[in-house]
């Protein structure tokens, strides 16, 4: 395994501004290909009172990104929502390793909680 470098803390923010961020645990219901793009699928997550749909890019990170149907992950839901390649993302799909170049993983609770759980 290569050395992995650490990258530096970012800047301190505000307790306050930590607080305004809604991080939620969802089952991923489903993935659909997003057929215009090399890289996008449309994900159906459920948070419990409601389901959304996160737009991310990870086509490119999994062999069949299918395999993380019925999962539960860690979503921010309280970000404006995007359109995508003409889709719109609802939640942002949180995983470890994306910026650091590395294979990423989902973020994930270590055990079943209710969809809807909330960070923190």
């Amino acid at each position: 395994m290569e050395e992995f470098k650490v990258a530096p803390i970012k800047p301190s923010i505000p307790f306050s501004v930590f607080e305004k961020i809604d991080a939620r645990v969802g089952t991923i219901e489903s993935v659909e290909d997003i057929k215009e793009s090399e890289k996008l699928v449309r994900l159906t997550v459920n948070f419990g009172d409601r389901k959304r749909h996160a737009i991310v890019g990870m086509k490119k990170e999994r062999k069949d990104p299918k395999e993380i149907e019925g999962r539960q992950a860690l979503f921010v839901v309280n970000l404006e929502p995007r359109r995508i390649m003409g889709q719109v993302s609802e939640a942002m799909l949180f995983d470890i390793g994306y910026q650091d170049g590395i294979m990423p993983v989902l973020a994930v609770p270590e055990g079943p909680v209710p969809d809807g759980a909330r960070l923190g």
